[in-house]
């Protein structure tokens, strides 16, 4: 398969930008909140976060969970915070590059290089980071396909996501690498025939330079 007719499609929040649970240090600085505040830590610390074990056990959506962060922090500060972009462009402040993955970058600059189509499929891009969000980085125009749940309101790991994205790149679903940080997304996107990357937002180069090995894309990130 020529990497013309392949694609990396990627996931936005964890696997583009780094997660929030990385950068508790500079949300409390953005906020005026003491050093230590946040203590919950997803998949960096399962035991500190019942919430999240229970977004895992599918007893929760991934954007309930958010949303209750979004609350409970917003109460931090002394205010009712019930929009998620709130909580995300509080934390991120003026410079949401900051937030953006190196190891991203280089990964997409290296499948447009070889000739590869790029695609993000997201649950909530613009619902987690606000509209103008992706206006604010240059990077993002590099990408053929954009498919956000916000819009669509079609969620993974839902089928009907993957496809609608596999459609307008206008390729088979086995011309597609996925890369997710939920290993329930990465099942969908097996489901629907396509080669994945479970992405772990521990080793980041790692995980992309196996999803550019899998496009035959050289890569120097593992």
């Amino acid at each position: 398969m020529s990497r013309g007719t392949q694609a990396l499609v990627l996931d936005f929040g964890g696997v583009i930008s780094r997660t929030l649970f990385e950068t508790h240090a500079l949300t409390e600085e953005a906020l005026s909140l003491p050093r230590g505040t946040l203590t919950w830590r997803g998949p960096f610390d399962i035991a500190s976060d019942p919430l999240w074990r229970d977004m895992q056990a599918d007893k929760i959506s991934e954007r309930d969970y958010w949303m209750a962060r979004t609350r409970e922090v917003g109460s931090l500060v002394g205010e009712r915070w019930d929009r998620m972009e709130t909580f995300v462009q509080r934390a991120r402040g003026a410079d949401p590059e900051a937030a953006i993955r190196p190891e991203a970058i280089a990964a997409i600059d290296a499948a447009r290089r070889a000739g590869c189509r790029l695609a993000i499929l997201s649950n909530e891009l613009d619902l987690f980071y606000g509209a103008d969000f992706r206006k604010r980085l240059p990077f993002m125009a590099a990408f053929d396909v954009v498919v956000d749940a916000t819009h669509t309101g079609i969620l993974k790991p839902d089928a009907r996501a993957y496809r609608q994205c596999i459609e307008q790149l206008g390729l088979s679903a086995d011309a597609c690498v996925f890369v997710d940080d939920q290993l329930r997304n990465i099942v969908g996107a097996e489901r629907v025939g396509m080669r994945t990357v479970h992405f772990d937002v521990m080793h980041p180069g790692a995980s992309y330079a196996r999803a550019l090995g899998l496009l035959g894309v050289a890569s120097s990130l593992d």
